[in-house]
C-alpha cells in the first residue's frame, strides 16, 4: 500500500512533458486509470456543488461565526497548525472559547496533537465526519455566546477579561470541502513547496478541487513562503488572482521552538541539540522537504531523510528500516546518529517509535507564523477573523 501512495504521489507531482522520462515503465499502465477516476472524480464534485447551489442539499447554520481552514491539495499545506494559532488568539487575546471540528483522518494524529496542545484550557475539540451533529452536541453542552459582545467589552474595559466556557467561535479544521455547513469565513492554505502538482484532480493529481474554487474563498495563506525564490512566490499569487483577483494573500511560515524526547514530552530541549549531529528526518506527512529544511539550518553535520505518505501508520518492518538505516549511518560516520519526527507522527505512533531504541528520536515542536508581505500582515489577518465575526445577535439555531 504505502508503494502504491509513493507512485500515485509521484505521479501527481511530475509535469506532463517529464511524465515518459520520470516514472517507471511499470507504472505507466496506471496514468489512463488515474486520469478516467480524475474525470469521474471531476463529475461527481461538480454535480454535488451543483445540487448545493439550487438548494437541494441544505447546508447546517450554527448560531455561532464558522471559520473555515482547508486547502485544494492534499496534505502539507499548515491547515491544522493555523488552526491552532486562531484558536490560541482566540483564548487568549480575545477571551473567546473556541470549538475545533476536525474530522479525525488518518489515525487522528492531528486531533490527538490539538488535544494535547489545548489540554487544561477552554479549547473544545470535537473529532469525527459528522461534524454538524458533533457541534449541536457541543453548543448544547456548553451554550454558547456572541463573540462580539466580548469583543466590546474588551474595548471598553480592556483591563478586565471575561472568562466563559461558552462557545463563541467554531472552526473547520480541514473545511474547503466541508460545503455542508455554512461558513462566515473561507481560508484557504497553499504548500509553496508543492503548491499544484500537475494541476490535475484526484487520483491523477494532487488536487481535491479546481483551482477556480479560489473564487470561494475570502483569504489564501502561502505557507511555508520561506523556503522558496520570490520567483516561486509571484507564480503562486499570479495562479490564485487568475481565479479571485482581490482575495488577501498572507504569508505563513512554521517556527521551530524546541525538541522533547518520547518518553519526556513535558522536558523542552533548544534546538540546539542537534548542532554537529548526524540526524535521520523520518516523517510521514504531508510536506517532508519543509522538515528536512528546517532541521538543516540548525546546524548538523549531516541530514538523512526517510519518507512516508501523509499520515502512514508506522510498523514493524518500517522500524526495521530505520534501524537499519541508522546503522549505516553509523557506520558510515563513527558516531550514533539522531533520529526526528514532527508532533504529528509522535502523536499518531508514539509507542511504536520506542522500538527505535537505543537511538535517541527527538520531537520537533513548531508555531505557526504569520509573515508580513506587501501590506499583509499578522494584525491585518486578525481583523480580518474579528471581521467574520459580523452580525449574529439575531442568528438562529438552524440544524438541518
Amino acid at each position: 500500500m504505502e508503494k502504491w501512495r509513493k507512485t500515485v504521489n509521484q505521479i501527481a507531482y511530475t509535469p506532463k512533458s517529464q511524465i515518459l522520462s520520470t516514472i517507471s515503465p511499470l507504472h505507466l499502465p496506471l496514468i489512463p486509470l488515474l486520469f478516467l477516476s480524475s474525470s469521474l472524480y471531476k463529475i461527481a464534485i461538480s454535480f454535488r456543488h451543483t445540487l448545493h447551489h439550487f438548494g437541494f442539499l441544505r447546508k447546517h447554520r450554527l448560531p455561532v461565526p464558522v471559520i473555515s481552514v482547508g486547502n485544494l491539495t492534499w496534505g502539507g499545506n499548515g491547515k491544522t497548525p493555523m488552526v491552532e494559532f486562531i484558536a490560541n488568539w482566540l483564548t487568549n487575546d480575545v477571551g473567546v472559547s473556541p470549538l475545533i471540528l476536525t474530522r479525525g483522518y488518518g489515525g487522528a494524529d492531528e486531533a490527538k496533537m490539538l488535544q494535547r496542545h489545548f489540554d487544561g484550557t477552554s479549547v473544545k475539540i470535537g473529532v469525527g465526519a459528522n461534524r454538524a451533529v458533533i457541534a449541536a452536541s457541543f453548543l448544547h453542552r456548553y451554550g454558547f455566546v456572541n463573540p462580539l459582545d466580548i469583543v466590546c467589552f474588551k474595548k471598553q474595559i480592556p483591563e478586565r477579561r471575561i472568562v466563559t466556557d461558552k462557545i463563541g467561535v467554531a472552526i473547520l479544521d480541514d473545511g474547503m470541502q466541508h460545503i455542508t455547513m455554512s461558513r462566515d469565513l473561507d481560508i484557504v492554505m497553499v504548500n509553496a513547496l508543492s503548491p499544484w502538482g500537475n494541476y490535475q484532480l484526484l487520483p491523477f493529481g494532487p488536487l481535491r478541487e479546481p483551482l477556480t474554487s479560489f473564487s470561494r474563498a475570502h483569504a489564501a495563506v502561502i505557507h511555508h513562503s520561506d523556503l522558496v525564490s520570490d520567483h516561486s512566490l509571484s507564480v503562486i499569487k499570479s495562479t490564485i488572482y487568475e481565479s479571485n483577483r482581490f482575495i488577501p494573500i498572507f504569508h505563513s511560515t512554521m517556527t521551530p521552538t524546541h525538541f522533547f524526547k518520547t518518553k519526556s514530552v513535558s522536558k523542552k530541549l533548544p534546538l540546539e541539540v542537534v548542532s554537529k549531529k548526524i540526524v535521520l528526518c523520518v516523517s510521514a506527512i504531508g510536506s517532508p522537504n519543509s522538515l528536512v529544511k528546517r532541521i538543516q539550518k540548525m546546524g548538523p553535520l549531516f541530514v538523512d531523510r526517510l519518507d512516508y505518505s501523509d499520515h502512514h501508520q508506522f510498523r514493524n518492518e518500517d522500524i526495521k528500516m530505520i534501524k537499519a538505516r541508522l546503522e549505516g549511518l553509523k557506520n558510515k560516520f563513527g558516531s550514533k546518529p539522531v533520529i526526528v519526527v514532527t508532533e504529528k507522527d509522535y502523536d499518531r505512533d508514539s509507542e511504536i517509535l520506542g522500538g527505535l531504541e537505543p537511538f535517541e528520536v527527538l520531537v520537533l515542536c513548531c508555531k505557526l507564523k504569520i509573515l508580513g508581505h506587501n501590506g499583509c500582515t499578522e494584525d491585518g489577518f486578525k481583523k480580518l477573523l474579528i471581521q467574520s465575526f459580523g452580525q449574529v445577535n439575531d442568528r438562529p439555531f438552524i440544524l438541518k
